[in-house]
């Protein structure tokens, strides 16, 4: 079991709660406050890979959206990307109607894709 954990690498994963974090344009102090913890660990976690408790890794990843499957087995073929994750999540809020829209987009852009450009 510790040798697992000795070959996770949490400096991705830390590097992904910042780019999340920041995207949502919250501050480290900001977002330390509300979990409860320093900015300086926050910082550890996303700057030097810092391995953070197993509640805080939940409420980070849970809190952004981050799927963890590519930085816990990254000899994986990857499956879905965390984009493609969330895309899963909003289509499911979705009714018949409004997933029709949404699939002929899709198939609109689908075929101006295949279309040469003049």
């Amino acid at each position: 079991m510790n040798e697992a954990v000795g070959n996770l690498d949490f400096m991705e994963l830390g590097q992904a709660i910042q780019k999340a974090r920041e995207k949502q344009r919250i501050t480290r102090e900001e977002l330390a406050e509300e979990l409860g913890i320093s900015a300086r660990h926050l910082q550890s976690i996303e700057k030097e890979g810092q391995y953070p408790s197993f509640r805080l890794f939940i409420q980070l990843v849970t809190m952004f959206h981050i799927s963890v499957d590519q930085y816990i087995h990254p000899e994986s073929p990857i499956g879905k990307t965390t984009l493609r994750r969330r895309l899963d999540v909003l289509l499911d809020t979705f009714d018949d109607a409004e997933l029709t829209i949404i699939a002929g987009t899709a198939q609109g852009i689908c075929k101006a894709k295949e279309q040469p450009e003049d």
